[in-house]
């Protein structure tokens, strides 16, 4: 018995995801590009350890060191969500 070739029964280019590669289509990429600058916002946030060693101010006791890194783990995700639901296609 002989198998179907992978990928048999299927245009690959015939996906209507697909842009129609007309003039409009590299522009409309690039708009989408710029949504990306957002994760580097978040990687630059994270990675200036500088900027957030210090014990003050504490909040509810604890140290700025350690509640600003949670409240970075809130707003990496939210950022991330945003440059996902932005560009998905």
């Amino acid at each position: 018995m002989s198998q179907p070739a992978v990928g048999s029964g299927r245009d690959v280019g015939s996906d209507p995801r697909a842009g129609s590669g007309g003039p409009g289509a590299h522009r409309a990429g690039a708009g989408k590009r710029k949504w990306y600058l957002l994760l580097a916002v978040q990687y630059v946030l994270a990675l200036c350890v500088p900027f957030y060693n210090a014990a003050e101010p504490a909040l509810a006791g604890v140290p700025f060191f350690y509640w600003y890194q949670l409240l970075m783990v809130l707003v990496c995700a939210v950022l991330t969500a945003i440059v996902y639901f932005v560009t998905e296609h």
